[in-house]
């Protein structure tokens, strides 16, 4: 059975940094592009960054310079690492998989995370 677990979130104020990690585990990881996605309260979730399984990254403009998504095929792990956090970016942060992730696909995607809280104060 397919699973992604997140981990890392936290309180930090504007301008820290956090490293969110994301364990996968039930299905063929290498073969997978893998993503962020995040929702803030009353809000619509929204796209943060995604990794092909070729290691093609993307990212939506306002995180760009700031955080940088990458895996680690042989850990079957993906992260986030978030630099010069805002507190725009509060949120609940989720891993997603599927296939076609950084491919131009917007969904429905395959596997999602329960999610993990990142909370950013001024």
């Amino acid at each position: 059975q397919a699973q992604l677990v997140e981990s890392g979130g936290g309180s930090v104020q504007a301008g820290g940094s956090l490293r969110l990690s994301c364990a996968a585990s039930g299905f063929s990881f290498s073969s997978f592009g893998m993503g962020w996605f995040r929702q803030a309260p009353g809000k619509e979730r929204e796209f943060v960054a995604s990794i092909t399984w070729g290691d093609k990254t993307d990212y939506r403009d306002n995180v760009k310079g700031r955080f940088t998504i990458s895996r680690d095929n042989a850990k079957n792990m993906v992260y986030l690492q978030m630099d010069a956090l805002k507190p725009e970016d509060t949120a609940v942060y989720y891993c997603v998989a599927d296939p076609a992730l950084g491919f131009g696909y917007e969904g429905p995607f395959d596997y999602w995370g329960q999610g993990t809280q990142v909370t950013v104060s001024s």
